[in-house]
């Protein structure tokens, strides 16, 4: 376990600075953002790409935030371990580590030979902080997700215990991308239930579920919603205490929900009919669900999109809402640009202030963009960006640039693609601020400038803004488009992929 505080920052504030630091702090001129790294990947195992970090998760509660990211990144899929990060103070100091307990890197007498697809939840029932994750073993032919772990803190997410099993493939399974939430309303009648999502490939890519009432130490039998097939089903809880599911089935989002406690799953509706224009330089990206709930119940589910561009020409970060699970409102475009504009948005992660709701509903979205779409791995530019609202989506901010812009020969090479991570996420803290979570590449140290070549010299890491960001009061109006047809989504969808 280690600190990053202050002195530890890496500015990239577009103004003029000294030599030294210059030479100290390659990220791009163009984001005017200051930003603090919050982890590193300090394994050195021959078979992983070093030093790189994929894919964070965040969750906060008070002015605690934690983040958790997949280290140490292999070609064919997982991580080294899981490293976790954090703060006590709104982001103003930052402790990490890795998890124990999961990986033969950390440990030779671990179990597990990778892990991946980190998700960070909280328990305020029971004062435990849960880190979801998915143990993959090395097989004949490849890999398997063998296991959804649960990791769990009781001491402010400082220190971590071996994980807990939610569960274990069969014979023919192959689990694949969980997600964690837990309901934390004291006036719900399941405060203290936490929920586990998961698919298996294995099996066409079928949604589960699993519930704890413990506080993750035991979890229940898997129970799945009507047989739907999908990925990324991230489950949010309104205060109710009914659990909402969004996924994404390969053409479309859906949704199912529980409205007691997880004892059942509904079958699933239709949210979204999904149109996706691929990223170009062969940038690992697909239009899996990020999901948010505010104050009152009302959920926010965003994801990239081409439908509101002649020909999909790139993808928009487009949102729908619901208040209760079961009728969706129509899309609307986040006007980061102008439709006109040649800039490609993907791989959102939102946030929405729970201690707002309604048309006061603060939201606060971290992203990826290229300046320009049609690009080639060559010369594309990958940047990060946010935008806020502060009227629950009806009006927005002006986009600010945080990081970039960086080269994909920088980022990591899998085999679906150079990686900063299949999801990223924002969280708001108590201070009322979104903190976003992102990967951001610089050139490797050493060893030329393809990380795929230069490893262990990547410069892959985990980054926030210093600070924070407000959700500003903005006066640009979302784009509303055309109500999406009711009903049930498609369960028949086949998924060419999966998350890990």
């Amino acid at each position: 376990m280690f600190q990053f505080n202050n002195f530890k920052r890496r500015s990239v504030i577009a103004i003029a600075i000294s030599l030294s630091l210059a030479l100290a702090l390659p990220l791009a001129a163009l984001a005017n953002v200051a930003l603090t790294q919050i982890s590193v990947d300090t394994y050195t195992n021959a078979t992983s790409q070093h030093k790189t970090q994929v894919e964070p998760d965040t969750f906060s509660f008070g002015s605690t935030i934690v983040s958790a990211q997949q280290t140490g990144r292999f070609f064919d899929g997982g991580a080294s371990n899981i490293a976790w990060s954090t703060s006590a103070n709104n982001g103003g100091a930052w402790t990490t580590g890795n998890l124990p307990g999961i990986t033969k890197h950390d440990n030779p007498a671990n179990p597990y030979d990778r892990v991946s697809d980190p998700a960070v939840a909280y328990d305020a029932e029971h004062n435990v902080w849960m880190v979801s994750t998915l143990a993959i073993l090395e097989v004949s032919g490849g890999i398997k997700g063998q296991a959804v772990l649960t990791s769990r803190s009781t001491n402010g997410g400082t220190t971590w215990s071996n994980p807990v099993t939610v569960v274990t493939a069969g014979r023919n399974g192959n689990v694949d991308k969980n997600w964690i939430a837990c309901d934390n309303t004291p006036s719900s009648p399941f405060f203290g239930n936490c929920y586990t999502a998961w698919d298996d490939n294995g099996l066409g890519n079928k949604l589960y579920m699993s519930t704890s009432t413990d506080g993750g130490l035991t979890w229940g039998a898997k129970k799945s919603p009507g047989g739907f097939h999908g990925l990324g089903g991230q489950p949010v809880v309104q205060p109710n205490g009914t659990v909402i599911v969004p996924y994404f089935n390969g053409s479309q989002i859906g949704a199912f929900r529980s409205t007691n406690g997880g004892g059942k799953w509904s079958n699933a509706v239709l949210v979204s009919n999904v149109s996706f224009h691929t990223v170009a330089g062969n940038l690992r990206t697909s239009p899996l669900p990020s999901a948010e709930v505010d104050g009152s119940g009302k959920v926010y589910v965003v994801w990239e999109d081409s439908s509101f561009r002649s020909g999909g020409s790139s993808n928009d970060i487009v949102m729908s809402t619901s208040t209760d699970g079961v009728t969706w409102s129509p899309l609307i475009r986040i006007p980061i640009d102008a439709v006109s504009s040649t800039v490609d948005h993907f791989i959102p992660g939102i946030a929405v202030d729970k201690s707002t709701s309604g048309t006061g509903a603060h939201i606060g979205l971290t992203y990826y963009y290229y300046p320009v779409a049609n690009c080639t791995l060559a010369d594309c530019q990958l940047n990060v960006g946010f935008i806020s609202s502060a009227d629950g989506g009806a009006n927005w901010s002006t986009s600010t640039a945080i990081a970039g812009p960086m080269n994909l020969s920088w980022l990591p090479d899998t085999s679906q693609g150079r990686m900063v991570g299949d999801y990223i996420s924002t969280s708001f803290g108590s201070d009322g601020l979104a903190h976003g979570v992102f990967a951001v590449a610089n050139a490797p140290t050493a060893g030329g400038s393809d990380c795929a070549t230069a490893t262990p010299n990547c410069d892959q890491a985990t980054y926030t803004p210093a600070t924070g960001l407000a959700a500003a009061a903005g006066a640009i109006p979302a784009e509303v488009g055309a109500q999406q047809p009711s009903g049930p989504a498609r369960s028949d969808d086949i998924l060419l992929h999966t998350s890990r």
